[in-house]
């Protein structure tokens, strides 16, 4: 079966700056990422070495400023990167996008000087963030979180139960949301919890379908002392800072969701165009072609509408209904072009010697991480008609 290149994908950067770390992304996912994914993903193995490079190659905090170790660079470059990484595989751009999610907390409502002492290390160091929000009891109903941050002098001592942390146990730092006060979301504070904090620890992580090569677990905090010089924002603007933190993040999802999609229909047009049966390539027949087009259409609408999120993001404008429906779209089209992928692959689709089954059971997941796809149609509802009545 002749081995098919796939073309890379036509992007619309601002700047040859752009350009060129785009290029530089490519290089290290074709390169360092995309030759040992299957392998490392089936034996259930974390690269730590490649977030290690991509730290020392600047790609750890692009969104943030330069001042503090970051990149500079807009959303709509940053989740071109994403793109590019996830589609090389999952488990490193989702693992880019949680790490940029923990650090965005400090970065937007940290003191200057807890961003002097802090952000550095996070986003030019060498270190791997996590984002402690849901717990076993609570999941898409954050707000009724039970882990507590009790004030004992200058300090917060944090206790409680984290659950579904994408690098639960092996983050170097965590942003964690635990109550302080009364009930319900205005009685959350946010911490920036060090990963070595004593009372601090990681469950065995969780068997998952796919990913498998990301680490995701439960987080115990076992009075966890944490001084008040931690502590991000105002008591009790932990609920509010969760929340603006999901926006940004819902994007990052979105991008990693068409990287895979992306990734399952160059698997999929290469196997159709060498696969040859009745004399010709399979690709020669309308029921495929049709298959391929549709798959295509839908990457490129999704990416257009993370895009365009992502704009209004750097303009300064509201973009929390457009996050949303970039998360909502974008990952429901991973879920049916991976699908489709292992169709138009056949009985070869289903087998763990290529790559669409893999991608298939890894596109589950997005539909459910940083909101459910049904959390999301509440969200862009209560943006169309107003909250529900009660």
């Amino acid at each position: 079966m002749p081995d098919r290149a796939p073309q890379p994908v036509d992007r619309q950067l601002p700047t040859d700056e752009a350009r060129d770390l785009i290029s530089l992304v490519r290089d290290i996912a074709q390169g360092e990422i995309a030759p040992k994914a299957a392998e490392e993903e089936d034996a259930g193995r974390f690269p730590r070495e490649v977030f290690t490079l991509l730290s020392r190659s600047g790609l750890l905090g692009l969104p943030y400023d330069s001042e503090y170790g970051g990149g500079d660079q807009p959303y709509e470059v940053y989740l071109q990167v994403l793109e590019e990484l996830a589609a090389a595989r999952l488990t490193v751009g989702l693992g880019v996008s949680v790490h940029t999610l923990a650090s965005y907390a400090l970065a937007a409502y940290g003191t200057k000087k807890q961003q002097v002492e802090y952000l550095p290390a996070m986003l030019g160091g060498g270190l791997l963030g996590a984002y402690c929000l849901s717990e076993p009891s609570s999941g898409s109903d954050a707000a009724s979180l039970r882990t507590k941050a009790v004030r004992d002098g200058e300090d917060w001592v944090i206790t409680g139960t984290k659950a579904w942390i994408t690098h639960g146990g092996i983050a170097d730092f965590y942003t964690v949301m635990a109550r302080t006060g009364e009930e319900g979301a205005r009685g959350i504070t946010a911490f920036l919890v060090p990963g070595d904090a004593e009372g601090l620890s990681g469950a065995a992580p969780e068997r998952k379908m796919g990913m498998k090569g990301s680490p995701t677990a439960q987080v115990h905090f076992d009075g966890v002392r944490v001084p008040d010089e931690r502590r991000i924002g105002e008591e009790g603007q932990g609920f509010a800072i969760a929340l603006a933190s999901l926006d940004s993040g819902r994007l990052g999802i979105a991008a990693c969701a068409i990287g895979l999609a992306q990734a399952a229909l160059d698997e999929a047009v290469a196997y159709a165009t060498g696969r040859r049966q009745f004399g010709r390539p399979i690709a020669d027949f309308q029921g495929l072609r049709f298959m391929l087009a549709d798959m295509a259409t839908q990457i490129e609408a999704g990416r257009a509408l993370y895009l365009a999120a992502a704009r209004l993001r750097d303009a300064g404008r509201p973009f929390a209904k457009q996050a949303a429906m970039a998360k909502l779209h974008c990952t429901d089209t991973a879920m049916k072009v991976t699908t489709d992928a292992v169709q138009v692959l056949g009985g070869y689709g289903y087998t763990a010697d290529f790559p669409a089954e893999r991608y298939m059971r890894e596109a589950k997941v997005l539909q459910i991480v940083e909101g459910t796809n049904q959390i999301q149609r509440m969200v862009i509802a209560r943006h169309l008609a107003g909250p529900e009545t009660r």
